[in-house]
């Protein structure tokens, strides 16, 4: 078949078109069918409720159901890995939190890794830490700890509720940041961590806010500082440890992943809906009632945030030699 040049321009043109307009009209149509979005956590924590809001959110605007399925184990990784298997066609979705940036680091042998295998969506929450104290010690404020500990070397334990958890990688920065020694002393979860924290068998802990702020208000416990780089709005009265210890900072934060190679269409189309979402009042109230505060921002944003948090716990992890339990 002979063809003119014109018509040559115009096949060309043609073909460079269609992908293009296939990939909108994929995103347009998505989601034909139910997506399952992964929670690598138990159920009834911060981030399976956080998922579980989304997920409604999104089912109601998107017009199919987003079911959640609890994948715990392996601190993250059993539900991380499940994902990453998974057909990068949206209809699988992640949970992330920051043990996907610690993890990185923490375990040697990971058949996956993070940065290169999920597709960031969206960031969702920041969740402060508050360092909490039990009020048997004189310290009142996060400087009186700081002399206090300086000059009672080896007597402070601080609790966590796990290697390599966000409350240990948070001690383990502020240790290095002050120059002060003390001993880590790991539980199996926030309650066995609580209970001697409150009887002084370890004297602080970085607790998360959920879980800290009723022992606050009742006296139980005291309070120095959130960990956060501002103030939290459950807490507003607690400074930041950052207010004494420039540059410190040590969160939780969540958001949403996906497979890499997910379609771009698709990812931002999740991504417009989430952050939708985060401007609703009664989902900004729900969050801030778990101590957090909105992250919104593109998936570039999420990108870079788990970029540069798994660079920061990298090198903690590593000078303090962490290792999983």
């Amino acid at each position: 078949m002979d063809l003119s040049r014109r018509g040559i321009l115009r096949l060309t043109a043609s073909a460079t078109v269609l992908p293009a307009v296939s990939r909108l009209a994929m995103a347009q149509a998505y989601p034909a069918r139910p997506v399952h979005w992964i929670v690598p956590a138990p159920p009834g924590g911060p981030l399976d409720i956080v998922a579980r809001f989304l997920g409604q959110w999104c089912s109601e605007r998107l017009g199919q159901p987003f079911i959640i399925e609890n994948r715990p184990g392996g601190g993250t990784n059993i539900g991380t890995e499940m994902v990453v298997r998974a057909p990068a066609d949206g209809y699988t979705l992640l949970s992330v939190v920051t043990a996907a940036a610690i993890n990185a680091t923490l375990y040697e042998k990971l058949s996956f890794n993070f940065v290169r295998d999920i597709s960031p969506v969206a960031s969702v929450v920041r969740v402060p830490l508050v360092m909490v104290v039990n009020p048997s010690l004189p310290a009142k404020t996060v400087p009186e700890f700081i002399t206090f500990a300086k000059a009672n070397p080896g007597t402070i334990n601080f609790a966590s509720p796990g290697a390599g958890t966000a409350p240990h990688v948070g001690g383990e920065l502020f240790k290095m940041m002050t120059g002060i020694n003390m001993l880590h002393v790991p539980y199996r979860g926030d309650a066995p961590a609580f209970t001697d924290l409150l009887g002084g068998q370890v004297q602080v802990y970085f607790a998360t806010t959920i879980s800290s702020i009723e022992h606050i208000k009742t006296g139980k416990l005291r309070g120095l500082a959130v960990t956060t780089a501002t103030r939290a709005e459950a807490i507003p009265d607690l400074p930041t440890v950052g207010d004494f210890v420039p540059g410190y900072e040590a969160s939780n934060w969540y958001g949403v992943g996906a497979p890499k190679n997910t379609p771009a269409e698709i990812v931002d189309k999740l991504n417009s809906e989430i952050n939708v979402a985060l401007a609703n009042p009664k989902i900004k109230a729900a969050l801030v009632d778990l101590g957090g505060t909105v992250l919104a921002g593109s998936p570039a944003d999420f990108a870079k945030l788990i970029t540069d948090e798994t660079e920061k716990w990298g090198k903690v992890i590593r000078a303090a030699n962490i290792k999983p339990e």
